[in-house]
């Protein structure tokens, strides 16, 4: 069975987290710093742990204490936390991630940006990591996260990848944050990858260039490419650094809920900050229970397209190839918003129009019931599914399109075949098969509405007809 990881992250993620988790689990600080001395940085930073306490829950804190931040930062900064603030008795603002307060991007003061020894740019990063001849595995994982954090920045600042200037992210302890992970990952020998729901954080964190909306725009957009479930906890801090997403993007199998699994053991990596819950990342590792075998290779192929998409893009252009490496797929759980609302005063054409403007706000499905409401009077209900992100623009049109004063909202976990796009030729012309497969096992085969009924209107013959045909045709060169 393969030996998979789940992420939960109730505030959320850091580079940092991650690395204290995984030492919590089992995996060596001296393998750790043997093998990132590979990386040929060593002298910008030095790394140590301690168990530290969170809301009277133990757990591990990683640190990395640049050489240059010992040396610029008076030791009673003003920018240090308020020790209230922490359990830890040995704590050290002079780390680069203060989880909740301090983005990778900043140490939480105007100027401190020079406080680095290196502002690296991508290809010195990627050359950093290809010569330090890691474990495949690890080399692979490392370049692919850095390069989804360039794609992410790129997107907000409307430049190519190739162009994005790391200001801080290419400081030495972003390195070890990611570099270290992937190690971690790869010592314990994890094969599938999955974490939790994000929560979004809230309030303003320093960067190089001012004051940042949290969730910052980095972390928005890689929330955005992948499809990430997110939600709010109430805490007005950042919970998400740049570095933690890019790991749990480019590394997940699926976002969510964890999979069936038998958990071996659980891997505890503390923030920096004393928050309303205890500031812990949670690492459970272990296998997949046999339960889950029959679905484990379940996918919505259009979101690994547009993953895939966005990744190949920016690979292409790179001077250091990814190496052979093979990824997991995600599973077959995603969430989705309902949304729901009685009508009964609204005529059944603008229920029609409400279906095509959902849709074109983003919803999956919309679809209505005939119900019986109060005093007997008949009404619809009206259903739109739809992912978290368009949960406001598909409430906005249904408040703008009908009469109802209310609108109910769950979340819930959807199970999803793979689906595959292939294409036939009939005697009419070329139409889109989608098949749709339970494991090995092909489960459903439909031609698609609207290339049946394109040539059907263009060629003059029945919708069946061209239906059939395509059907045929499929199950002929099968």
């Amino acid at each position: 069975m393969n030996k998979i990881a789940y992420f939960d992250c109730p505030t959320g993620i850091a580079g940092d987290m991650c690395i204290g988790a995984l030492i919590h689990a089992g995996v060596p600080l001296d393998y750790l710093i043997e093998k990132l001395n590979l990386l040929g940085i060593s002298t910008e930073y030095q790394l140590r742990t301690e168990l530290v306490h969170r809301n009277t829950q133990q757990a591990t804190k990683f640190y990395v204490d640049l050489a240059a931040d010992l040396w610029l930062k008076p030791k009673n900064s003003a920018t240090e936390l308020d020790p209230s603030e922490t359990e830890s008795s040995t704590f050290d603002a002079r780390h680069h991630h203060h989880h909740g307060e301090e983005h990778s991007h900043s140490h939480g003061e105007p100027d401190a940006e020079i406080s680095h020894t290196h502002h690296r740019h991508l290809p010195q990063i990627e050359q950093i990591i290809v010569s330090a001849k890691l474990p495949p595995r690890v080399e692979a994982w490392s370049l692919a996260v850095f390069r989804k954090l360039a794609e992410a920045e790129a997107a907000v600042h409307g430049i190519p990848p190739s162009e994005v200037h790391f200001h801080e992210v290419g400081a030495a302890d972003a390195i070890i944050d990611i570099v270290g992970t992937c190690l971690g990952l790869d010592w314990l020998d994890i094969q599938e990858f999955y974490f939790s729901a994000m929560p979004t954080g809230a309030g303003t964190v320093k960067a190089a260039h001012g004051k940042l909306a949290v969730p910052t725009p980095a972390v928005m957009r890689l929330w955005e490419t992948h499809r990430v479930p997110v939600y709010s906890n109430g805490i007005d801090r950042e919970l998400c650094t740049p570095t933690g997403t890019a790991i749990a993007c480019t590394l997940a199998s699926a976002f969510g809920p964890p999979p069936p699994m038998e958990i071996q053991a659980i891997g505890l990596g503390a923030g920096s900050r004393m928050l309303a819950i205890p500031n812990i990342l949670r690492l459970w590792i272990g296998e997949k229970s046999q339960a889950s075998s029959a679905t484990s290779t379940v996918q919505d192929v259009t979101d690994v397209r547009k993953r895939e998409e966005g990744r190949g893009k920016f690979l292409n252009n790179s001077p250091f190839p990814m190496p052979n490496a093979q990824f997991p797929m995600p599973n077959s759980i995603e969430t989705i918003t309902v949304l729901e609302t009685q009508i009964d005063d609204l005529s059944p054409q603008a229920i029609g129009y409400v279906f095509d403007a959902l849709f074109a706000a983003g919803a999956l499905d919309v679809f209505t019931a005939p119900i019986v409401m109060k005093k007997s009077r008949l009404g619809v209900l009206l259903t739109a599914i739809c992912h978290p992100e368009f949960q406001d623009d598909c409430e906005a049109v249904i408040f703008r399109e009908t009469t109802t004063l209310g609108i109910r909202r769950s979340t819930q976990q959807r199970t999803i075949l793979p689906r595959e796009i292939q294409t036939v030729k009939t005697e009419y012309g070329e139409v889109k098969i989608k098949v749709a497969k339970s494991g090995e096992t092909i489960v459903n085969v439909q031609p698609e509405y609207e290339d049946c009924a394109e040539i059907a209107r263009i060629k003059n013959i029945s919708w069946r007809e061209v239906h059939r045909l395509a059907l045929q045709s499929w199950y002929d060169r099968t």
